[in-house]
């Protein structure tokens, strides 16, 4: 394998492994709206017309780059348009905390015992 190739599939990794982030966060929340579908809709566009180039060179790393890029720039949208009038799973926390919403909000109030009326 020459320098060049080697690049290609050492950046090709590392590019497929920046996005599993992004993929995994909006796969467990459903939460897009950091999203726009104008961006999704552009990168989708930009990636269908970008594939007439890819796919006319040989058989290399960029093949699976872009494949790649295909697959998830093409599932992004789909979970927008999907889950777009949803807000966040419930319990997925807040977008971007990884963390549960608190369900109350703080008191200077001593809890009361259970089983205590008022």
């Amino acid at each position: 394998m020459d320098l060049a190739v080697f690049a290609g599939v050492a950046s090709t990794g590392l590019f497929a492994m920046s996005y599993l982030p992004m993929l995994m966060k909006a796969g467990r929340t459903k939460d897009l709206s950091s999203y726009s579908l104008g961006n999704l809709a552009i990168t989708n566009a930009g990636n269908a017309l970008y594939s007439v180039y890819v796919f006319s060179l040989p058989v290399g790393p960029i093949w699976f780059l872009h494949t790649f890029y295909l697959v998830t720039s093409a599932l992004m949208l789909a979970w927008f348009l999907r889950y777009r009038s949803r807000g966040p799973v419930a319990g997925a926390g807040p977008a971007g905390t990884g963390r549960h919403a608190r369900t109350t909000e703080p008191t200077d109030q001593p809890a009361e015992p259970a089983g205590a009326t008022r």
